[in-house]
């Protein structure tokens, strides 16, 4: 498994909230267990006790996309440098459930997790992970979807660095949007130039002289 996979804890963690639309998402020790995913062994450790402390990284993570979004990349790698220097990790060689055509070790690093409660184990394989990526990719890879109201953050692994939303739902969306903003524009100019046609009529029919 490739140590960039781990990315993707960051996002499902800060897309748990949406600020502008008052919505909070990782109100139950279920909901932070779900996004375990498949690390089942990680989630059995969730107590009520690590509810305040996910929304507490789940901030912090969401600084880091807020930051790279807008341009301020050293600000972005500060943020991050400092959930690494806290939630350590300890990468190891992993191969034992994956084997190739042969039945040899297909080997690869993963994280392993050695941490004290279920928030640290989740703070350090997500900036880990997020860590690989910026670094990979660049931190303008990290992103904040431009679909108003909608903050979700996403990843950016297009060919051209071209992704502006978290989804074809928020893309589809701000187009239709965009879209009916172009044609009340154009039809407000529309009726601003047939206004200033029939002033200029009238202004024309005042000022012909009078027939005699």
């Amino acid at each position: 498994m490739e140590l960039a996979y781990y990315s993707d804890y960051a996002v499902r963690l800060v897309n748990t909230e949406e600020p502008a639309r008052g919505r909070d998402s990782l109100t139950t020790v279920e909901a932070v267990k779900e996004l375990f995913g498949p690390a089942g062994q990680m989630a059995r450790r969730v107590t009520e006790a690590d509810l305040p402390r996910f929304r507490a990284i789940r901030a912090r993570l969401r600084a880091v996309f807020t930051a790279a979004d807008e341009g301020d990349h050293t600000g972005a790698v500060d943020l991050l440098n400092s959930l690494l220097l806290e939630f350590p990790v300890s990468p190891q060689i992993s191969g034992h459930d994956h084997l190739d055509d042969e039945g040899r070790p297909r080997w690869h690093m993963h994280l392993a997790d050695h941490s004290s409660n279920a928030t640290a184990g989740y703070a350090a394989i997500s900036a880990m992970g997020l860590a690989f990526h910026l670094t990979e990719f660049g931190a303008d890879r990290l992103g904040l979807c431009q679909a108003p109201p909608c903050r979700n953050v996403y990843l950016d692994t297009s060919t051209n660095r071209s992704r502006r939303y978290c989804s074809d739902r928020c893309a589809t969306r701000a187009n239709v949007a965009a879209y009916r903003a172009r044609k009340r524009l154009e039809a407000e100019r529309a009726d601003r130039g047939d206004l200033t046609g029939r002033t200029a009529e009238n202004s024309q029919e005042s000022t012909a002289p009078a027939e005699r």
